[in-house]
This record gives C-alpha cells, sequence and structure tokens, in this order.
C-alpha cells in the first residue's frame, strides 16, 4: 500500500511538472519569432541617386530614407559600396546628423545619430562618428565613434585626443514615494 501510495504521488508530481513547463513554455515569448533585419530586403529612397557601374559606387542624395526590417537610417547623402570579392555591401550614411534607429528583440528602441553612420549588415555592425549619439530607453552615450553590434547588442564607444566618452544612465523604474495627506499627520 506505501509503494502504491508513493508511485501514484511520483505521478502527479511529474504530471503537474508537465502542466507548468507546458503553461510557462505559452507565457515566454518567442525571441526568434521574427527575422532578424539583416535577413530582410533593403529599401532606399532617395530625392536623386547616381552610380559609378564600374567602382560598384551607387550614391543616394537629398532625403535619403533607408529601410530593413525595423531598422531605418535618415541621412542627406548615402554611398552604397559592394565589394568586390564578397559582393557584401557598405552603407556609409552622411548629414547634419544622420540617424539610425532599430527596435531591438526586446521591443525596445535604441537611436543612434552622428555626422556619419557606417552600416555593414554582413558583420552585424554599424559605427558612427562625429558627434555620435546613442540613446537608448532615456539613457545615452556620446562620443567620437561609436560601435554598435546588433547582432550581440554591444557597444564599444571612444573618443579623440583629451575628450571623453560620455554615459547618462535612467534607472529602469523610478521609484515613487507615497505622498503623505496633511490629515494623516496630524
Amino acid at each position: 500500500m506505501y509503494r502504491l501510495f508513493i508511485k501514484k504521488l511520483k505521478s502527479n508530481l511529474l504530471k503537474s511538472n508537465l502542466y507548468c513547463l507546458t503553461a510557462l513554455a505559452l507565457l515566454v515569448p518567442v525571441a526568434s519569432a521574427e527575422k532578424f533585419d539583416v535577413e530582410q530586403e533593403i529599401k532606399i529612397s532617395s530625392s536623386r541617386q547616381a552610380a559609378d557601374l564600374k567602382n560598384k559606387i551607387f550614391s543616394y542624395i537629398d532625403n535619403v530614407i533607408i529601410s530593413q526590417g525595423t531598422l531605418t537610417i535618415h541621412a542627406e547623402l548615402v554611398q552604397v559600396i559592394t565589394q568586390e570579392k564578397s559582393d557584401s555591401k557598405i552603407y556609409i550614411a552622411k548629414g547634419s546628423p544622420a540617424t539610425f534607429e532599430q527596435t531591438l528583440q526586446d521591443g525596445s528602441p535604441i537611436n543612434l545619430q552622428a555626422n556619419e553612420i557606417r552600416y555593414e549588415p554582413s558583420m552585424n555592425t554599424v559605427v558612427i562618428s562625429g558627434n555620435a549619439l546613442l540613446s537608448q530607453e532615456g539613457s545615452k552615450v556620446s562620443g567620437s565613434k561609436i560601435t554598435y553590434n546588433f547582432s550581440t547588442e554591444y557597444v564599444n564607444a571612444e573618443s579623440l585626443d583629451n575628450a571623453k566618452v560620455e554615459t547618462v544612465l535612467q534607472p529602469k523604474n523610478k521609484i515613487k514615494l507615497p505622498i503623505k495627506s496633511k490629515d494623516k499627520q496630524e
């Protein structure tokens, strides 16, 4: 009888754990539900464009917008350079400032702005330089040059000469203290 009780208890615990695991699996968001932006097509619009077909350099001039999934770049000038051996492309955007926006997998936006943005989808990187600023959820990093790997979400910021990289961090959740009313104090 004792063995039968233990056997039923183990069976019920196993079923209970299985139900809990199934419920947890349904609550956890699927991280790979969307394609990575680099796997999606790139759309470029501009007021004008020119092409150096021999050297594989395409220039997009005035009011340039590049979009790829959740990623958007705004600039005054963009040059797209096709690498000879690999056929991969480098996008060099210039503006006052040029901007880069992307929604990360957790749904939070990241914004970059600088005089120049160098976007290399094959390397999963964007390098911004000249008055570089990265902002995310109120926190900011500024410097001469910021490298951002959008696959690993790794950021490296640096400055030239005696200048410094500056970081401003915002708390994730600001704590609100209860306000005491005058009625309760008396």
